[in-house]
Protein backbone atom coordinates (compact mmCIF):
# COMPACT_ATOMS: atom_id res chain seq x y z
CA UNK A 1 0.00 0.00 0.00
CA UNK A 2 1.53 3.53 -0.98
CA UNK A 3 1.80 5.97 2.06
CA UNK A 4 2.71 9.24 2.33
CA UNK A 5 3.88 10.09 5.78
CA UNK A 6 5.24 13.32 6.51
CA UNK A 7 7.98 12.16 9.26
CA UNK A 8 8.12 15.74 10.53
CA UNK A 9 6.83 16.65 13.90
CA UNK A 10 6.17 13.01 14.11
CA UNK A 11 7.55 11.13 17.31
CA UNK A 12 9.46 8.16 16.06
CA UNK A 13 10.28 4.59 17.63
CA UNK A 14 13.76 3.38 16.71
CA UNK A 15 14.00 -0.32 17.88
CA UNK A 16 17.62 -1.59 17.88
CA UNK A 17 18.57 1.98 17.23
CA UNK A 18 22.12 0.88 18.56
CA UNK A 19 22.50 -1.78 16.07
CA UNK A 20 24.00 -0.86 12.71
CA UNK A 21 21.16 -0.42 10.83
CA UNK A 22 19.55 1.42 13.66
CA UNK A 23 22.30 3.64 13.98
CA UNK A 24 22.25 4.47 9.82
CA UNK A 25 18.59 5.15 10.12
CA UNK A 26 18.51 7.35 13.30
CA UNK A 27 21.36 9.56 11.77
CA UNK A 28 18.64 9.95 8.65
CA UNK A 29 15.51 10.66 10.46
CA UNK A 30 16.81 14.10 11.93
CA UNK A 31 17.54 15.75 9.33
CA UNK A 32 13.54 14.79 8.66
CA UNK A 33 13.22 16.56 11.46
CA UNK A 34 10.62 14.53 13.47
CA UNK A 35 9.48 15.79 17.02
CA UNK A 36 10.95 13.30 19.02
CA UNK A 37 12.99 10.71 18.33
CA UNK A 38 12.88 7.29 20.85
CA UNK A 39 16.42 5.66 20.95
CA UNK A 40 15.95 2.03 22.30
CA UNK A 41 18.17 -0.39 22.91
CA UNK A 42 19.08 -3.64 24.88
CA UNK A 43 21.32 -2.38 27.17
CA UNK A 44 21.57 0.80 28.72
CA UNK A 45 25.14 1.50 27.46
CA UNK A 46 24.13 1.30 24.19
CA UNK A 47 21.25 3.11 24.34
CA UNK A 48 23.36 6.43 26.04
CA UNK A 49 26.00 5.88 23.59
CA UNK A 50 23.99 6.15 20.21
CA UNK A 51 22.57 9.51 22.05
CA UNK A 52 26.37 10.88 23.28
CA UNK A 53 27.78 9.87 19.18
CA UNK A 54 24.34 11.88 17.69
CA UNK A 55 24.36 14.92 19.75
CA UNK A 56 27.98 15.08 19.11
CA UNK A 57 27.07 14.92 14.94
CA UNK A 58 24.12 17.09 15.55
CA UNK A 59 25.03 19.68 18.27
CA UNK A 60 22.25 21.34 17.59
CA UNK A 61 19.23 19.45 19.04
CA UNK A 62 17.80 20.52 21.68
CA UNK A 63 17.07 19.08 24.98
CA UNK A 64 15.01 15.66 25.31
CA UNK A 65 14.71 15.32 21.29
CA UNK A 66 16.53 12.26 21.71
CA UNK A 67 14.99 9.99 24.47
CA UNK A 68 17.17 6.77 25.70
CA UNK A 69 14.95 3.86 26.65
CA UNK A 70 16.65 0.54 27.18
CA UNK A 71 15.77 -3.50 28.02
CA UNK A 72 14.39 -6.93 26.36
CA UNK A 73 11.05 -6.01 24.75
CA UNK A 74 10.22 -9.60 24.68
CA UNK A 75 9.46 -10.00 27.85
CA UNK A 76 7.36 -8.58 31.23
CA UNK A 77 8.38 -4.52 31.99
CA UNK A 78 9.26 -5.97 35.22
CA UNK A 79 12.15 -8.78 33.88
CA UNK A 80 13.16 -6.10 30.99
CA UNK A 81 16.82 -5.90 32.28
CA UNK A 82 17.29 -9.38 33.01
CA UNK A 83 19.00 -11.98 30.83
CA UNK A 84 17.13 -14.89 29.42
CA UNK A 85 19.41 -17.60 31.62
CA UNK A 86 18.54 -15.66 34.22
CA UNK A 87 14.28 -15.75 33.98
CA UNK A 88 14.92 -19.42 33.24
CA UNK A 89 17.06 -20.04 35.93
CA UNK A 90 14.19 -18.57 38.52
CA UNK A 91 11.38 -21.16 38.82
CA UNK A 92 8.72 -18.39 39.22
CA UNK A 93 10.42 -16.16 36.69
CA UNK A 94 10.20 -18.95 34.36
CA UNK A 95 6.64 -20.31 34.81
CA UNK A 96 5.59 -16.23 33.96
CA UNK A 97 7.54 -16.70 30.65
CA UNK A 98 5.50 -19.67 30.02
CA UNK A 99 2.05 -17.86 30.66
CA UNK A 100 3.08 -15.06 29.07
CA UNK A 101 4.05 -17.05 26.09
CA UNK A 102 1.63 -20.41 25.76
CA UNK A 103 -1.52 -18.61 27.37
CA UNK A 104 -4.59 -17.14 25.51
CA UNK A 105 -4.00 -13.71 25.40
CA UNK A 106 -5.65 -11.15 27.61
CA UNK A 107 -5.34 -7.94 28.42
CA UNK A 108 -3.39 -8.82 31.85
CA UNK A 109 -0.60 -10.50 29.60
CA UNK A 110 -0.38 -7.12 26.78
CA UNK A 111 -0.67 -4.30 29.93
CA UNK A 112 2.73 -6.82 31.51
CA UNK A 113 5.12 -6.49 28.07
CA UNK A 114 7.80 -4.27 27.98
CA UNK A 115 6.99 -3.12 24.36
CA UNK A 116 3.12 -2.50 25.24
CA UNK A 117 4.97 -0.33 28.19
CA UNK A 118 6.44 1.46 25.86
CA UNK A 119 3.99 2.32 23.32
CA UNK A 120 1.76 3.60 26.01
CA UNK A 121 4.15 6.52 27.53
CA UNK A 122 5.83 7.66 24.00
CA UNK A 123 2.86 6.83 21.69
CA UNK A 124 5.17 6.94 18.50
CA UNK A 125 3.52 7.87 15.26
CA UNK A 126 6.03 5.68 13.29
CA UNK A 127 8.04 2.59 14.55
CA UNK A 128 10.65 1.32 12.42
CA UNK A 129 11.86 -2.18 14.09
CA UNK A 130 15.20 -2.99 13.41
CA UNK A 131 16.12 -5.66 15.92
CA UNK A 132 16.88 -9.15 14.33
CA UNK A 133 14.05 -10.65 15.96
CA UNK A 134 14.62 -14.24 13.60
CA UNK A 135 18.20 -14.40 15.15
CA UNK A 136 17.20 -13.47 19.02
CA UNK A 137 13.89 -16.13 18.84
CA UNK A 138 16.00 -18.82 17.05
CA UNK A 139 19.29 -18.12 18.44
CA UNK A 140 17.62 -19.67 21.78
CA UNK A 141 18.67 -23.21 20.02
CA UNK A 142 15.53 -25.86 21.05
CA UNK A 143 18.01 -28.67 19.90
CA UNK A 144 20.23 -28.09 22.52
CA UNK A 145 17.27 -27.84 25.21
CA UNK A 146 15.90 -31.18 23.53
CA UNK A 147 19.40 -32.47 24.42
CA UNK A 148 19.25 -31.39 28.09
CA UNK A 149 15.93 -32.87 28.52
CA UNK A 150 16.63 -36.05 26.99
CA UNK A 151 19.93 -36.48 28.67
CA UNK A 152 17.70 -35.20 32.64
CA UNK A 153 15.12 -38.24 31.38
CA UNK A 154 18.02 -40.92 30.90
CA UNK A 155 20.05 -39.83 33.70
CA UNK A 156 16.41 -40.97 35.30
CA UNK A 157 16.66 -37.79 37.77
CA UNK A 158 13.79 -36.57 40.04
CA UNK A 159 10.78 -35.23 39.05
CA UNK A 160 11.78 -31.37 39.86
CA UNK A 161 14.60 -31.92 37.84
CA UNK A 162 12.63 -33.16 35.09
CA UNK A 163 10.33 -30.71 35.21
CA UNK A 164 12.63 -27.88 35.21
CA UNK A 165 14.29 -29.38 32.03
CA UNK A 166 10.42 -29.52 30.14
CA UNK A 167 9.88 -25.99 30.88
CA UNK A 168 12.89 -24.92 29.26
CA UNK A 169 12.12 -26.70 26.40
CA UNK A 170 9.02 -25.27 25.97
CA UNK A 171 10.41 -21.68 27.19
CA UNK A 172 12.76 -22.02 23.73
CA UNK A 173 9.68 -22.94 21.17
CA UNK A 174 10.26 -21.10 18.52
CA UNK A 175 6.66 -20.26 17.17
CA UNK A 176 4.91 -19.04 20.47
CA UNK A 177 7.18 -16.21 21.21
CA UNK A 178 6.76 -14.91 17.92
CA UNK A 179 2.94 -15.13 17.60
CA UNK A 180 2.98 -13.89 21.16
CA UNK A 181 5.04 -10.97 20.09
CA UNK A 182 3.05 -10.10 17.04
CA UNK A 183 -0.16 -9.85 19.14
CA UNK A 184 1.13 -7.90 21.39
CA UNK A 185 2.93 -5.57 18.83
CA UNK A 186 -0.78 -5.33 16.85
CA UNK A 187 -2.53 -4.75 20.04
CA UNK A 188 -0.58 -2.16 21.35
CA UNK A 189 0.13 0.01 17.89
CA UNK A 190 -4.17 -0.51 17.35
CA UNK A 191 -4.94 0.88 21.30
CA UNK A 192 -2.45 3.98 21.03
CA UNK A 193 -2.78 4.68 17.46
CA UNK A 194 0.69 4.27 15.55
CA UNK A 195 0.30 5.15 12.03
CA UNK A 196 3.22 3.19 10.37
CA UNK A 197 4.95 -0.14 11.18
CA UNK A 198 8.35 -0.92 9.63
CA UNK A 199 10.26 -3.85 9.63
CA UNK A 200 13.79 -4.16 8.67
CA UNK A 201 13.85 -8.10 8.27
CA UNK A 202 16.66 -10.89 7.27
CA UNK A 203 16.39 -13.82 4.92
CA UNK A 204 18.51 -15.61 7.86
CA UNK A 205 21.25 -16.59 5.09
CA UNK A 206 22.63 -13.25 4.34
CA UNK A 207 21.17 -13.67 0.58
CA UNK A 208 22.22 -17.43 -0.15
CA UNK A 209 20.69 -20.40 0.05
CA UNK A 210 20.70 -24.09 1.66
CA UNK A 211 24.73 -23.65 0.13
CA UNK A 212 25.56 -21.89 3.07
CA UNK A 213 28.99 -22.73 3.27
CA UNK A 214 29.88 -20.68 6.86
CA UNK A 215 28.77 -23.18 8.97
CA UNK A 216 30.67 -25.62 11.31
CA UNK A 217 28.35 -28.27 11.19
CA UNK A 218 27.71 -31.63 9.53
CA UNK A 219 24.43 -30.29 8.55
CA UNK A 220 24.48 -28.06 5.73
CA UNK A 221 22.84 -25.65 6.45
CA UNK A 222 22.42 -26.67 10.08
CA UNK A 223 19.01 -26.59 11.76
CA UNK A 224 20.06 -23.33 13.28
CA UNK A 225 20.54 -21.46 10.52
CA UNK A 226 17.75 -22.85 8.72
CA UNK A 227 15.20 -22.52 11.91
CA UNK A 228 16.36 -18.45 11.66
CA UNK A 229 15.37 -18.60 8.05
CA UNK A 230 12.09 -20.15 9.03
CA UNK A 231 11.61 -17.73 11.78
CA UNK A 232 12.17 -14.99 9.30
CA UNK A 233 9.37 -16.51 6.79
CA UNK A 234 7.10 -16.82 9.11
CA UNK A 235 7.70 -13.31 10.80
CA UNK A 236 7.15 -11.99 7.10
CA UNK A 237 4.03 -13.81 6.84
CA UNK A 238 2.43 -12.71 9.91
CA UNK A 239 3.04 -8.89 9.00
CA UNK A 240 1.82 -9.84 6.03
CA UNK A 241 -1.73 -10.33 7.60
CA UNK A 242 -1.09 -7.47 9.71
CA UNK A 243 -0.99 -5.12 6.58
CA UNK A 244 -4.29 -6.91 5.87
CA UNK A 245 -6.11 -5.64 8.87
CA UNK A 246 -7.61 -2.67 8.61
CA UNK A 247 -7.20 -1.25 12.12
CA UNK A 248 -4.01 -1.73 12.23
CA UNK A 249 -1.03 0.52 10.97
CA UNK A 250 0.58 0.63 7.59
CA UNK A 251 2.95 -2.67 7.69
CA UNK A 252 6.11 -2.42 5.31
CA UNK A 253 9.37 -4.80 5.78
CA UNK A 254 13.06 -4.24 3.97
CA UNK A 255 14.45 -7.25 4.01
CA UNK A 256 18.34 -6.88 3.17
CA UNK A 257 19.44 -10.18 1.27
CA UNK A 258 23.37 -9.72 1.83
CA UNK A 259 25.49 -8.93 4.86
CA UNK A 260 24.87 -5.67 6.30
CA UNK A 261 28.03 -3.89 6.38
CA UNK A 262 29.83 -1.95 8.27
CA UNK A 263 30.25 0.35 11.64
CA UNK A 264 33.81 0.47 11.90
CA UNK A 265 37.32 -0.35 11.19
CA UNK A 266 39.60 -0.65 13.85
CA UNK A 267 42.95 -2.28 14.93
CA UNK A 268 41.79 -2.73 18.88
CA UNK A 269 41.74 -6.13 21.02
CA UNK A 270 39.52 -8.62 19.50
CA UNK A 271 36.08 -10.09 21.60
CA UNK A 272 33.95 -12.92 21.60
CA UNK A 273 30.88 -13.19 22.72
CA UNK A 274 31.04 -9.99 24.91
CA UNK A 275 34.54 -10.97 26.25
CA UNK A 276 37.80 -10.72 24.71
CA UNK A 277 39.89 -13.52 23.27
CA UNK A 278 42.94 -14.33 26.20
CA UNK A 279 46.14 -15.43 24.41
CA UNK A 280 47.14 -18.98 25.71
CA UNK A 281 50.58 -20.06 25.84
CA UNK A 282 51.27 -23.72 24.67
CA UNK A 283 55.03 -25.02 24.57
CA UNK A 284 55.71 -26.48 21.23
CA UNK A 285 57.27 -29.20 23.48
CA UNK A 286 53.15 -30.42 24.29
CA UNK A 287 52.27 -32.68 21.70
CA UNK A 288 49.21 -34.65 21.97
CA UNK A 289 49.44 -38.41 20.71
CA UNK A 290 46.54 -39.64 18.79
CA UNK A 291 46.14 -42.97 19.58
CA UNK A 292 42.79 -44.83 21.19
CA UNK A 293 40.63 -41.92 22.24
CA UNK A 294 40.94 -38.24 21.90
CA UNK A 295 39.70 -35.77 25.15
CA UNK A 296 38.34 -32.75 24.34
CA UNK A 297 38.98 -31.73 27.99
CA UNK A 298 42.79 -31.17 28.87
CA UNK A 299 43.64 -32.19 32.67
CA UNK A 300 45.99 -29.28 32.93
CA UNK A 301 44.72 -26.06 30.82
CA UNK A 302 47.44 -24.21 29.31
CA UNK A 303 48.20 -21.19 30.93
CA UNK A 304 46.98 -17.28 29.87
CA UNK A 305 50.20 -14.81 28.30
CA UNK A 306 48.53 -12.40 30.47
CA UNK A 307 48.09 -10.76 26.40
CA UNK A 308 44.64 -10.57 24.58
CA UNK A 309 44.33 -10.59 21.17
CA UNK A 310 44.68 -7.51 19.08
CA UNK A 311 44.02 -7.52 15.29
CA UNK A 312 42.40 -5.39 12.89
CA UNK A 313 38.92 -5.94 12.04
CA UNK A 314 35.87 -4.59 10.58
CA UNK A 315 32.29 -4.09 12.82
CA UNK A 316 29.39 -4.85 11.47
CA UNK A 317 27.45 -4.30 14.31
CA UNK A 318 24.91 -7.11 15.91
CA UNK A 319 26.14 -9.53 13.53
CA UNK A 320 29.73 -9.41 15.07
CA UNK A 321 33.24 -8.68 14.20
CA UNK A 322 35.01 -10.31 10.73
CA UNK A 323 38.72 -10.33 10.03
CA UNK A 324 39.85 -8.79 6.83
CA UNK A 325 39.62 -12.58 5.61
CA UNK A 326 36.31 -13.65 6.88
CA UNK A 327 35.34 -10.07 5.31
CA UNK A 328 36.95 -10.75 2.08
CA UNK A 329 36.02 -14.32 1.18
CA UNK A 330 32.15 -13.45 2.67
CA UNK A 331 31.80 -10.47 0.74
CA UNK A 332 33.35 -11.39 -2.74
CA UNK A 333 31.33 -11.62 -5.61
CA UNK A 334 29.34 -14.66 -5.59
CA UNK A 335 29.02 -14.85 -1.92
CA UNK A 336 27.22 -12.98 0.93
CA UNK A 337 28.70 -10.35 -0.64
CA UNK A 338 26.83 -6.68 0.91
CA UNK A 339 24.81 -4.19 1.24
CA UNK A 340 25.55 -0.99 3.62
CA UNK A 341 23.72 -0.10 6.20
CA UNK A 342 23.20 3.45 4.91
CA UNK A 343 21.31 2.26 1.52
CA UNK A 344 19.15 0.09 3.71
CA UNK A 345 18.34 3.49 5.71
CA UNK A 346 17.86 5.24 3.00
CA UNK A 347 15.06 2.55 1.50
CA UNK A 348 13.37 3.09 4.80
CA UNK A 349 13.16 6.79 5.21
CA UNK A 350 11.97 6.36 1.04
CA UNK A 351 9.22 3.97 2.18
CA UNK A 352 7.95 5.87 5.09
CA UNK A 353 7.44 9.24 2.96
CA UNK A 354 5.83 7.56 0.35
CA UNK A 355 8.58 6.54 -2.20
CA UNK A 356 8.42 3.26 -4.02
CA UNK A 357 11.47 1.65 -3.41
CA UNK A 358 10.21 -1.56 -5.02
CA UNK A 359 11.53 -3.46 -2.02
CA UNK A 360 8.65 -3.45 0.43
CA UNK A 361 8.42 -7.47 0.97
CA UNK A 362 4.82 -6.92 2.26
CA UNK A 363 3.73 -4.95 -0.84
CA UNK A 364 6.04 -7.52 -3.06
CA UNK A 365 4.06 -10.46 -1.40
CA UNK A 366 0.85 -8.64 -2.06
CA UNK A 367 1.60 -8.66 -5.70
CA UNK A 368 2.96 -11.65 -6.29
CA UNK A 369 -0.31 -13.54 -4.45
CA UNK A 370 -3.01 -15.07 -6.26
CA UNK A 371 -5.99 -12.71 -5.48
CA UNK A 372 -9.92 -13.72 -5.90
CA UNK A 373 -10.67 -13.62 -9.41
CA UNK A 374 -13.19 -12.28 -11.66
CA UNK A 375 -14.35 -16.06 -12.71
CA UNK A 376 -14.99 -16.94 -8.70
CA UNK A 377 -16.77 -14.01 -8.16
CA UNK A 378 -19.08 -14.78 -11.35
CA UNK A 379 -19.26 -18.33 -10.20
CA UNK A 380 -20.09 -17.87 -6.54
CA UNK A 381 -23.82 -16.86 -7.58
CA UNK A 382 -24.09 -20.39 -9.37
CA UNK A 383 -22.51 -22.28 -6.13
CA UNK A 384 -24.91 -21.00 -3.82
CA UNK A 385 -28.07 -21.15 -6.22
CA UNK A 386 -27.26 -24.94 -6.76
CA UNK A 387 -26.90 -25.51 -2.80
CA UNK A 388 -29.90 -23.96 -2.36
CA UNK A 389 -31.56 -25.98 -5.02
CA UNK A 390 -30.56 -29.50 -3.35
CA UNK A 391 -31.82 -27.95 -0.17
CA UNK A 392 -35.80 -27.63 -1.81
CA UNK A 393 -35.15 -31.54 -3.33
CA UNK A 394 -34.52 -33.09 0.03
CA UNK A 395 -36.16 -31.16 2.22
CA UNK A 396 -33.41 -29.70 4.24
CA UNK A 397 -31.52 -26.83 5.35
CA UNK A 398 -27.68 -26.35 5.09
CA UNK A 399 -27.19 -24.13 8.11
CA UNK A 400 -23.19 -24.85 9.84
CA UNK A 401 -21.09 -27.80 10.68
CA UNK A 402 -18.80 -26.39 12.98
CA UNK A 403 -15.95 -27.82 10.84
CA UNK A 404 -13.77 -24.79 10.60
CA UNK A 405 -14.18 -24.82 14.24
CA UNK A 406 -15.60 -20.57 14.07
CA UNK A 407 -18.46 -21.48 16.73
CA UNK A 408 -19.52 -17.87 17.09
CA UNK A 409 -20.38 -17.67 13.29
CA UNK A 410 -21.95 -21.15 13.60
CA UNK A 411 -24.11 -19.59 16.54
CA UNK A 412 -24.59 -16.86 14.19
CA UNK A 413 -25.60 -18.36 11.15
CA UNK A 414 -28.32 -20.54 13.87
CA UNK A 415 -29.69 -17.16 15.58
CA UNK A 416 -30.70 -15.43 12.17
CA UNK A 417 -32.03 -18.89 10.97
CA UNK A 418 -33.97 -19.66 13.69
CA UNK A 419 -35.50 -16.30 12.94
CA UNK A 420 -35.95 -16.86 9.85
CA UNK A 421 -38.59 -19.95 10.75
CA UNK A 422 -40.59 -17.96 12.46
CA UNK A 423 -40.47 -14.73 10.94
CA UNK A 424 -40.16 -15.10 7.21
CA UNK A 425 -39.15 -11.53 5.67
CA UNK A 426 -36.02 -9.74 6.65
CA UNK A 427 -38.36 -6.76 6.99
CA UNK A 428 -40.53 -8.20 9.45
CA UNK A 429 -38.16 -8.72 11.60
CA UNK A 430 -37.96 -5.09 13.51
CA UNK A 431 -41.95 -5.41 14.42
CA UNK A 432 -42.13 -8.80 16.42
CA UNK A 433 -41.92 -8.75 19.48
CA UNK A 434 -38.48 -9.86 21.07
CA UNK A 435 -39.98 -11.79 24.03
CA UNK A 436 -42.79 -13.37 22.06
CA UNK A 437 -40.09 -14.32 19.29
CA UNK A 438 -37.61 -15.34 21.54
CA UNK A 439 -40.77 -18.11 23.00
CA UNK A 440 -41.52 -19.46 19.38
CA UNK A 441 -38.00 -19.81 18.63
CA UNK A 442 -38.10 -22.23 22.18
CA UNK A 443 -41.15 -23.90 21.42
CA UNK A 444 -39.60 -24.95 17.93
CA UNK A 445 -36.65 -26.28 19.34
CA UNK A 446 -38.57 -27.82 22.10
CA UNK A 447 -41.46 -29.68 19.15
CA UNK A 448 -38.47 -30.16 16.74
CA UNK A 449 -36.45 -33.08 17.78
CA UNK A 450 -34.31 -33.23 14.36
CA UNK A 451 -33.32 -29.37 14.64
CA UNK A 452 -32.55 -29.66 18.34
CA UNK A 453 -30.57 -33.10 17.66
CA UNK A 454 -28.83 -30.73 14.71
CA UNK A 455 -27.78 -27.86 16.70
CA UNK A 456 -26.70 -30.40 19.86
CA UNK A 457 -24.90 -32.44 17.57
CA UNK A 458 -22.39 -29.53 16.84
CA UNK A 459 -21.03 -28.95 20.32
CA UNK A 460 -23.29 -25.71 20.22
CA UNK A 461 -25.47 -24.74 23.24
CA UNK A 462 -28.74 -22.76 22.97
CA UNK A 463 -29.71 -20.28 26.20
CA UNK A 464 -32.95 -20.37 26.49
CA UNK A 465 -35.19 -17.44 27.24
CA UNK A 466 -35.28 -17.05 30.93
CA UNK A 467 -31.28 -17.24 30.62
CA UNK A 468 -30.72 -19.88 33.17
CA UNK A 469 -32.08 -22.70 31.19
CA UNK A 470 -29.84 -25.05 28.40
CA UNK A 471 -29.72 -27.19 25.94
CA UNK A 472 -26.33 -29.07 25.21
CA UNK A 473 -24.97 -31.97 23.63
CA UNK A 474 -22.27 -34.49 24.56
CA UNK A 475 -19.92 -31.91 23.17
CA UNK A 476 -19.70 -28.12 24.67
CA UNK A 477 -17.65 -26.28 22.37
CA UNK A 478 -17.96 -22.70 24.49
CA UNK A 479 -16.43 -21.87 27.14
CA UNK A 480 -12.87 -23.38 25.78
CA UNK A 481 -11.31 -24.46 28.85
CA UNK A 482 -9.83 -28.06 28.53
CA UNK A 483 -8.26 -27.74 32.04
CA UNK A 484 -11.57 -27.43 34.10
CA UNK A 485 -14.28 -30.12 35.07
CA UNK A 486 -17.14 -27.49 35.56
CA UNK A 487 -16.68 -23.45 35.78
CA UNK A 488 -18.32 -20.99 37.66
CA UNK A 489 -21.87 -19.90 36.70
CA UNK A 490 -22.20 -16.25 36.52
CA UNK A 491 -24.27 -13.46 34.49
CA UNK A 492 -20.86 -12.20 33.40
CA UNK A 493 -20.11 -15.54 32.44
CA UNK A 494 -23.05 -16.51 30.39
CA UNK A 495 -22.75 -13.02 28.59
CA UNK A 496 -19.34 -13.90 27.02
CA UNK A 497 -20.28 -17.37 26.48
CA UNK A 498 -23.30 -16.54 24.61
CA UNK A 499 -21.16 -13.82 22.82
CA UNK A 500 -18.45 -16.77 21.70
CA UNK A 501 -20.87 -19.68 20.93
CA UNK A 502 -24.47 -19.91 22.61
CA UNK A 503 -27.68 -19.67 20.38
CA UNK A 504 -28.85 -16.94 23.11
CA UNK A 505 -32.63 -16.44 22.82
CA UNK A 506 -32.58 -13.64 25.60
CA UNK A 507 -35.11 -10.90 24.70
CA UNK A 508 -31.72 -8.40 24.58
CA UNK A 509 -29.86 -10.53 21.96
CA UNK A 510 -32.98 -10.54 20.25
CA UNK A 511 -33.34 -7.32 20.30
CA UNK A 512 -29.61 -7.28 18.69
CA UNK A 513 -30.77 -8.65 15.90
CA UNK A 514 -33.74 -6.19 15.27
CA UNK A 515 -30.95 -3.61 15.46
CA UNK A 516 -28.67 -5.20 12.90
CA UNK A 517 -31.42 -5.87 10.60
CA UNK A 518 -33.06 -2.14 10.82
CA UNK A 519 -29.49 -1.03 9.94
CA UNK A 520 -29.02 -3.19 7.12
CA UNK A 521 -32.09 -1.50 5.96
CA UNK A 522 -31.16 1.56 6.23
CA UNK A 523 -28.19 1.28 4.89
CA UNK A 524 -29.03 -0.09 1.48
CA UNK A 525 -32.62 2.40 1.64
CA UNK A 526 -29.87 4.77 1.77
CA UNK A 527 -28.54 4.41 -1.78
CA UNK A 528 -31.06 6.25 -3.81
CA UNK A 529 -32.50 4.09 -6.51
CA UNK A 530 -31.22 6.64 -8.94
CA UNK A 531 -27.81 5.78 -7.63
CA UNK A 532 -26.22 3.01 -10.35
CA UNK A 533 -23.18 3.35 -10.06
CA UNK A 534 -20.40 0.91 -9.05
CA UNK A 535 -19.93 2.56 -5.69
CA UNK A 536 -22.47 0.17 -3.81
CA UNK A 537 -22.82 -3.42 -3.38
CA UNK A 538 -24.95 -3.81 -0.37
CA UNK A 539 -27.84 -2.45 -2.39
CA UNK A 540 -31.79 -3.33 -1.67
CA UNK A 541 -31.27 -5.48 -5.02
CA UNK A 542 -28.68 -7.36 -2.95
CA UNK A 543 -30.82 -8.03 0.36
CA UNK A 544 -34.18 -9.10 -2.64
CA UNK A 545 -35.70 -5.81 -1.18
CA UNK A 546 -35.53 -7.67 2.41
CA UNK A 547 -38.25 -9.83 1.24
CA UNK A 548 -35.65 -12.86 1.52
CA UNK A 549 -33.20 -13.84 4.49
CA UNK A 550 -30.42 -15.23 3.23
CA UNK A 551 -27.89 -15.86 6.64
CA UNK A 552 -24.85 -16.19 5.13
CA UNK A 553 -25.38 -12.50 3.42
CA UNK A 554 -26.44 -11.33 6.62
CA UNK A 555 -23.82 -12.88 9.06
CA UNK A 556 -21.15 -11.42 6.85
CA UNK A 557 -22.72 -8.02 7.06
CA UNK A 558 -22.17 -8.63 11.35
CA UNK A 559 -18.43 -9.86 10.32
CA UNK A 560 -17.83 -6.33 8.40
CA UNK A 561 -19.71 -3.82 10.45
CA UNK A 562 -19.07 -5.14 14.28
CA UNK A 563 -16.18 -6.92 14.10
CA UNK A 564 -14.16 -4.95 11.29
CA UNK A 565 -13.49 -8.33 10.34
CA UNK A 566 -13.24 -7.34 6.27
CA UNK A 567 -11.08 -7.90 3.60
CA UNK A 568 -8.74 -4.82 2.59
CA UNK A 569 -7.45 -6.09 0.07
CA UNK A 570 -7.82 -7.96 -3.50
Amino acid sequence: MKVNMDIQNKTVLVLGAWGLVGNAITRKLVIENPKKIIIASLQKKEALEQIENLSKEFPNLPSGYLEPIWGNIFFRTEHRNSTRNEILSNSEYRKLLLDDTLEELNRDIIKKSYLYEILKKHKPDIIIDCINTATAISSQDIYSSYKDLKSTLQQKTNLDTVSEAIEKLLCTMYMPQLIRHIQILYNSMKQFSTKLYIKVGTSGTGGMGFNIPYINSEEKPSRIVLSKSAVAGAHTLLLFLMGRTPDAPITKEIKPAAAAAWKKIVYDVVHKRGKPIELIEVPKERLISLKDELSLTLEEPFKSTGEKLRSVYIDTGENGIFSRGEFEAISAQRQMEFVTPEEIAQNIIYEIKGGNTGRDIINALDNASLQPSYRAGYMQHFAVEKMSELERIHDIKSVSFEITNSTRMSKLLYEIHLIKLIVHHLKEIPNVSPKQLGNAISDLIRQNDRLRNEILSLGLAVLLPDGKSLYRGNQLKVPKDNQKSSLTISDKNIDRWSFEGWIDLRTKNLKLWQSRVSKIMLQAESIGEEDTSSLHVRTKHYWNNFERIDIGKVVSWIFINEDNAKRMKG
